[in-house]
């Protein structure tokens, strides 16, 4: 008989995450998968990162996860995007060699301890009195385990569709997971159906790349993990990516295939991403739009495929070939496969809690896109939390809950859990309200406590993080204190066409100037030969967080401000068993969202779609009495 602590499902992103938090947490873990050659393909677009999810790959590694360290190891190009705009939106990305990602990920799981890989087709979910049990295999092998983390990905009843043609699948060239839906729906789930969709592959060679715009990476490219030796960074020979743009004979052209689109004659009935639609979805949507923009993206160092992104498409492979012709550079492509789209099951996300485990079996954990994102980095993010939660709860440890005021991954849970989803999520940073405070240069900050606490995170880089604080809190303290003469910087100022001051004035507000840079009003006055401020130029990790901190203090202290007034909304803790249908003030709307939900606390409640100002005013007095 085969017995394990943990039994992941699925080698994707959520899956590689759970499992490695699961293991390295000293529980024994089985990872199972169809195909162990599989583990962390890339579906869709090679690439790590982005405005919002460049953040979440930072919490995650910074919790302990893998996923930072994977892409620093096989990125092809990295960038910091929207570095025109304020700190609270860069974000780092990368493009990754396919290829290498997913034996990078393979290789990792591989010499993981307490962790095996076990090549099965699940159809079956076992439990017994509310609690998991296991799983059955389609061999008819059962295998026990005290906790589930289910992360199947698009692979739950997995229908692919190009034009009218139509495939059993999770993916192009891998079968579907068939008997998991069914098995969760006798259990007493709630299920639904969501879709995606991947752009065609273009064979290298065959376009005319002195006509497309070129995309380079960043001259002194970054790292995604704390973990990440610099020196060595980046590990692989570094490309471009390169632009182009669809226009109307494009549209029209496309427009021809509609009649035959499985989107728009009903076949699919799976809600698509809203915020990364088809090709075709763009024209109907965008109808003003002339023009849309497209990336061509190389799936690896040596592979001959180009990724097309912004070319999503189910249209019938004809009319895709069709219009790419008539697209700059592409006049002569050939197409090596079709973009095609994927209809898959999804099981809506408020049945979970906010550890990830279903609220109808004990020991049952969701993560990933069987939750109703869209994304690798929503996926891990789900993964490291529902494998730290499924850990901590065999080693009897506290659970973890990411607040919204200190993670992404708070912000997205509370979001699925609350609200849930009838449609693909996506993370974008207008999503955070305390998006000043949640920047991805300061996640080691905010997250590896939790990494520490939970073993996931080595000693001596959570007591770096934490005398770099020190440093960081010092260095604004000093700056706040040390005043400049105006016979001193005018001239400067003068150079920087700055207003010049009158008598005297503190490092921190000069640095307020947006004109003006922190390392630059250091070097006035003798400033920089201060001991502390010569530890700060060694450390330029610090010395761009004080900055960052001295200029947007203000903004910085208001945000904070908001997190602790509704702090004791957040502590006002709500029993799990309470039966709301018993408090009959409470709008009928009301008590059936809550009794759905069950918050944890009236912060959560007041977040429940539909559970309004006077619920939570009326649930405050009942839970005083």
């Amino acid at each position: 008989m085969k017995k394990f602590d943990i039994i992941v499902i699925g080698g994707g992103h959520a899956g590689i995450e759970a499992a490695c938090a699961g293991a390295n947490m000293h529980c024994s873990v089985a990872l199972i998968t169809m195909d162990k050659f599989a583990i962390g393909r890339m579906s869709c677009n090679p690439a790590i990162g982005g405005t919002a999810k460049g953040h979440l790959v930072r919490e995650i590694d910074a919790l302990g996860g893998v996923m930072g360290k994977i892409a620093d190891r096989t990125g092809i190009q990295f960038r910091m995007l929207n570095k025109s705009k304020g700190p609270a939106v860069w974000s780092p990305r990368c493009q990754s060699d396919r290829k290498l990602y997913s034996q990078e990920a393979c290789k990792l799981i591989v010499s993981t301890t307490n962790l095996d890989i076990i090549e099965a087709n699940v159809i079956e979910i076992l439990s017994e009195n509310k609690k998991v049990l296991g799983i059955k295999t389609s061999d008819g092998e059962i295998i026990f385990c005290s906790a589930l983390v289910l992360s199947s990905g698009t692979f739950l009843n997995g229908l692919m569709h190009t034009g009218l043609k139509s495939t059993v699948g999770g993916r192009f060239g891998e079968n579907a997971a068939n008997g998991i839906t069914q098995s969760l729906i006798n259990l007493g789930f709630e299920s639904s159906r969501l879709k995606t969709g991947t752009p065609p592959r273009l064979k290298k060679d065959s376009i005319n790349w002195e006509k497309l715009e070129e995309q380079p990476g960043d001259e002194f490219p970054q790292p995604f993990s704390f973990q990440t030796e610099k020196k060595q960074f980046p590990f692989q020979r570094q490309v471009s990516c390169h632009i182009t743009y669809t226009d109307e004979n494009v549209h029209k052209i496309l427009e021809k295939g509609f009649s035959q689109s499985p989107m728009f004659t009903g076949i699919i009935k799976g809600v698509g991403p809203r915020y990364c639609p088809s090709i075709e979805d763009k024209i109907v949507r965008f109808a003003d739009k002339k023009q849309h923009q497209l990336f061509l993206e190389p799936e690896g160092l040596d592979s001959d495929q180009i990724y097309l992104n912004g070319f999503s498409s189910s249209l019938p492979a004809e009319i895709q070939l069709e219009a790419l012709h008539k697209i700059k550079g592409l006049e002569d492509v050939i197409m090596i496969r079709p973009g095609y789209a994927v209809e898959y099951d999804f099981f809506p996300p408020h049945q979970v809690d906010l550890t990830l485990e279903t609220k109808l079996i004990e020991g049952l954990y969701f993560a990933g896109q069987i939750n109703g994102t869209s994304g690798y980095e929503e996926a891990a993010a789900q993964g490291i939390v529902a494998g730290i939660n499924a850990a901590a709860k065999i080693k009897h440890l506290p659970e973890l809950i990411l607040k919204r005021s200190e993670a992404y991954i708070g912000v997205l849970i509370d979001d699925l859990v609350n609200k849930s989803t009838d449609e693909p999520y996506r993370m974008f940073t207008s999503r955070a309200e305390h998006r000043l405070l949640l920047r991805q240069d300061n996640a080691d900050a905010r997250l590896m406590k939790y990494g520490n606490k939970y073993g996931l995170i080595p000693k001596d880089l959570y007591q770096e993080t934490v005398r770099r604080e020190k440093l960081i809190i010092n260095g604004v303290e000093l700056f706040n204190n040390i005043k400049i003469h105006a016979r001193d910087i005018n001239a400067f100022l003068v150079t920087k066409e700055s207003a010049e001051i009158d008598s005297t004035e503190t490092i921190s507000k000069l640095c307020k100037r947006p004109e003006l840079s922190l390392k630059e009003i250091i070097k006035i006055n003798g400033t920089e030969n201060i001991p502390l401020v010569q530890e700060l130029n060694d450390d330029k990790i610090a010395l761009e967080k004080i900055e960052i901190e001295l200029k947007y203090e203000g903004y910085i202290n208001r945000q904070q401000e908001m997190v602790e007034r509704l702090e004791r909304y957040e502590s006002a803790k709500i029993p799990l068993t309470l039966n709301y249908s018993t408090i009959k003030a409470l709008s009928a709307e009301g008590r059936e969202k809550l009794n759905k939900v069950k918050p944890r606390s009236i912060g959560q409640a007041s977040r429940i779609s539909g559970v309004t100002p006077s619920d939570i005013s009326i649930l405050l007095v009942y839970l005083k009495s």
